[in-house]
């Protein structure tokens, strides 16, 4: 009875390891990688061939962005050929008892299996059936075995590749890191935008001694410009709906929704990574920048009149309060020290975006969800 009970599980539901899906998966997560690898290298050609200090601060923010997409595969890559292959070891492991008593009847028994092999203690007729049933079992258990082999083997493959692929990325980060400085000096060594006004730096200190929430202080934001140019940049509300995410993450709080304190607020939370770039969706006019009550460092950007972008919870912001900057310019990183790439794999999933930016949109005075205006993105 042990070894027909032996049997049927691993032939019933012991070896359900999904290798086709397993297979699709690493090809998904190959393909993604290689996305990126791509992107990186476009960007690496665009920085050498970069002439003024406009194509070169696109070119090593492609640069750095490319690498943070490249960063971000990777480790979904080493995570779940972690997961999987921990899953199928457990799942063998659980089961090994089994597999030596399977095996030590099949060895007994020879190349040539034959009912007679099998001694039953009830008899002839006991022992016809025990040996039909294993000449019955032993094919599908070594398809099983088989595909258990051929599992294991996509996995562990799928993590090597893997494991190499992040150590070249290891390998390369001073080069980022050194990018992401040159990006900072390429933002201030810009001299090329246009500038709507000037900031007024006593009217701007008053207004945040004045100030003490986030609804006033953008309320009154106007009143700190000086030599204004008449006018506003196009509209952007044909776009409404399909811009792209300040920065690369996932939503974490959405508009409304309380936090752990139980305060709710009209913005959006995104998880981001540490050091990741934060961009403007669209031209628009920087009317602030720098630090406010206790959202840390802030960019208020304006891409109309009556709309604006409130961009808080950043490390470093780039740009001088009155200009105009491109769609896609760095306005801002996160902060935060990057994780170790060898540890991604045995982390659980989002664990590495430890830093968190405040999204908060504004039509005329009043804040709207984000979402709205926002194309969602997976991060």
């Amino acid at each position: 009875m042990r070894l027909g009970w032996a049997l049927c599980l691993w032939l019933g539901v012991g070896l359900g390891f999904g290798g086709p899906a397993v297979a699709q998966e690493a090809e998904e997560i190959a393909a993604a990688a290689t996305r990126a690898a791509d992107r990186l290298s476009e960007a690496t050609d665009a920085l050498e061939a970069a002439k003024g200090a406009r194509d070169r601060v696109r070119a090593l923010t492609g640069a750095v962005q490319s690498y943070e997409a490249g960063l971000a595969a990777l480790r979904d890559g080493l995570r779940a050929a972690t997961i999987e292959e921990r899953r199928l070891a457990l799942k063998l492991d659980a089961q090994r008892a089994e597999l030596a008593q399977l095996l030590g009847v099949l060895q007994s028994m020879g190349d040539n299996a034959r009912p007679t092999a099998l001694l039953h203690p009830s008899g002839a007729l006991g022992t016809a059936r025990a040996g039909m049933l294993v000449s019955d079992v032993v094919p599908a258990l070594d398809a099983r075995a088989q595909a258990v082999a051929a599992d294991l083997t996509r996995v562990r493959d799928m993590r090597a590749v893997r494991q190499k692929a992040a150590a070249d990325l290891q390998a390369g980060l001073a080069q980022v890191q050194e990018a992401r400085v040159a990006l900072s000096q390429a933002l201030a060594d810009r001299v090329d935008l246009p500038r709507r006004f000037i900031e007024d730096p006593a009217r701007t200190a008053a207004l945040l001694a004045a100030t003490d929430t986030l609804d006033a202080f953008a309320t009154q934001i106007r009143s700190v410009a000086r030599n204004e140019v008449p006018g506003s940049l196009p509209s952007v509300l044909h776009r409404k709906g399909r811009l792209p995410m300040p920065v690369q993450g996932v939503i974490l709080r959405r508009a409304g929704e309380a936090d752990a304190a139980g305060i709710t607020r009209p913005g959006i939370v995104m998880a981001t990574r540490p050091q990741a770039l934060v961009t403007t969706p669209v031209a628009a006019t920087i009317r602030y920048r720098g630090p406010l009550l206790d959202y840390g460092l802030v960019m208020i950007l304006e891409p109309q009149a009556d709309l604006m972008f409130v961009l808080a919870g950043m490390e470093v912001v780039y740009g001088e309060t009155g200009e105009v900057v491109p769609a896609g310019t760095p306005v801002g990183r996160m902060g935060g020290t990057p994780a170790d790439l060898s540890s991604q794999g045995r982390e659980g999933a989002g664990t590495d975006r430890t830093e968190t930016l405040y999204i908060e949109v504004r039509e005329g005075q009043s804040p709207v969800d984000p979402q709205t205006w926002f194309a969602q993105d997976k991060g």
